[in-house]
């Protein structure tokens, strides 16, 4: 008789305790999150323009204050940066020799000394870093075959782009952050990259732009989650008995968002609709609230994939800024789209096969209804409507210091600057 009523009671009690941690992990996650940018996926880009037989032009484009950090880091410096344009530029005519040191250009594996000119300009929009842009010159040596490229500034994956100046065919080739580029042929035509390799790197950039850059958009995806295993009855949530209904509700509200970022961010990409990066990421934010807030004030709580697809329109200019920011092959546009697209997917999914089964588990449990829900829904509408403000107002509410030092991409760690080896 007694031991039913034990294994009701331990098994409650399990369940409380999941919930308390479930909880604790949301909390620990949000306080962390204020150290992390919305959308920080590559930052930096280089192309070459060779004159044929003459001269070469190098062009770098980077978030300048990570690049100036990374600079002091190197010399063993800990002093703050001065993020003014004429502070920046005096750490980078500081630090020329250095700088030099993890920058490879080579003719037939002979390296050469360009001419450097350090350039400065604010970003984009209120939310966008400074720019630097870094332009290096020089002559071609005689009857030099092939070069080679190099740049360990960056622990990101970055676009390379080669072109001759006669010739309008651009070539596009993906490296990570001190790898030395495939040897491009001065003479003659480079073969393409393959269409499999731009089809693998674009959907391991829009994988890795959810899980783990991506936070705001996890917040969002968690906001509409976290009630997907309830039912709205009565003034409380209740708990939906079967696996069957949840999983439906989830593929609805997942499809319905997937559908409608992916229209805009293809719209966006192909410069049918343009907004301004400012304004797309303070509505972001704000769509945040809205989800979280209707799970603490529910208004919408049948065909809550309405709600998912009208509020997911804004996050696929979102993506597209991104796509922006990184490039995309002319020759292969489409094939670079669909398969951002698709790591975007899969990095949805990724989170939701995890999430689902752990809010399934613990649905029925007082401290997912009590605490879970309603708390987890508040701490997610608080850090949006601070992310909102910052963004639409271009102030500071909360510290934002750490990961410019470390922009990547493709990995989830970068080793520290100081143990790499020297490039010279």
């Amino acid at each position: 008789m007694l031991t039913p009523i034990f294994r009701i009671t331990a098994s409650a009690f399990a369940g409380r305790q999941l919930a308390y941690l479930a909880l604790c992990a949301v909390v620990v996650a949000l306080l962390n999150s204020p150290i992390v940018y919305a959308h920080e996926i590559g930052t930096t880009r280089v192309s070459i323009l060779l004159q044929e037989g003459q001269t070469y032009q190098v062009e770098i484009v980077t978030d300048a204050v990570a690049l100036a950090e990374k600079l002091q880091t190197t010399a063993g410096e800990a002093s703050a940066i001065d993020p003014s344009l004429t502070g920046l530029q005096a750490v980078f005519a500081r630090f020329d020799e250095p700088f030099r040191q993890r920058v490879q250009l080579a003719f037939d594996t002979q390296n050469v000394y360009p001419a450097i000119a350090y350039t400065v300009t604010p970003g984009a929009g209120p939310l966008s870093p400074a720019v630097a842009t870094i332009r290096l010159s020089g002559q071609i040596p005689a009857e030099a075959r092939q070069l080679t490229w190099s740049y360990a500034w960056t622990f990101a994956s970055y676009a390379l782009t080669v072109q001759r100046a006669t010739a309008e065919a651009v070539t596009t080739e993906w490296l990570e952050g001190g790898q030395t580029s495939t040897p491009f042929l001065l003479a003659s035509p480079t073969p393409p990259v393959a269409r499999l390799d731009t089809a693998w790197h674009y959907l391991t950039l829009g994988f890795t732009h959810i899980l783990p850059l991506g936070f705001d958009h996890i917040l969002f995806l968690l906001a509409l989650l976290l009630p997907a295993v309830l039912w709205w009855q009565e003034g409380r949530w209740q708990p939906v008995m079967t696996l069957r209904l949840v999983v439906l509700d989830t593929a609805g509200i997942v499809t319905a968002f997937t559908l409608a970022h992916s229209l805009t961010l293809s719209l966006a990409v192909l410069g049918v609709l343009d907004l301004p990066s400012w304004l797309v990421e303070t509505v972001i934010a704000f769509t945040i609230v809205l989800a979280a807030l209707n799970n603490l004030l529910p208004v919408v709580t049948a065909r809550r994939w309405l709600l998912a697809f009208v509020l997911g329109l804004i996050h696929g200019f979102g993506f597209a800024s991104v796509l922006r920011e990184l490039g995309l092959p002319n020759e292969a546009l489409a094939l670079a789209l669909a398969s951002f697209n698709a790591g975007v997917e899969i990095g949805q999914l990724s989170f939701v096969m995890v999430a689902l089964p752990l809010a399934f588990a613990l649905r029925q449990t007082w401290a997912y209804r009590r605490l879970v829900l309603p708390v987890g829904s508040a701490l997610v509408a608080l850090l949006a409507l601070i992310w909102c403000l910052e963004r639409g107002l271009n102030i500071t509410l909360l510290p934002t210091m750490a990961a410019r030092g470390t922009p990547s991409v493709i990995g989830s760690s970068s080793p520290p600057l100081s143990n790499l080896p020297s490039l010279s």
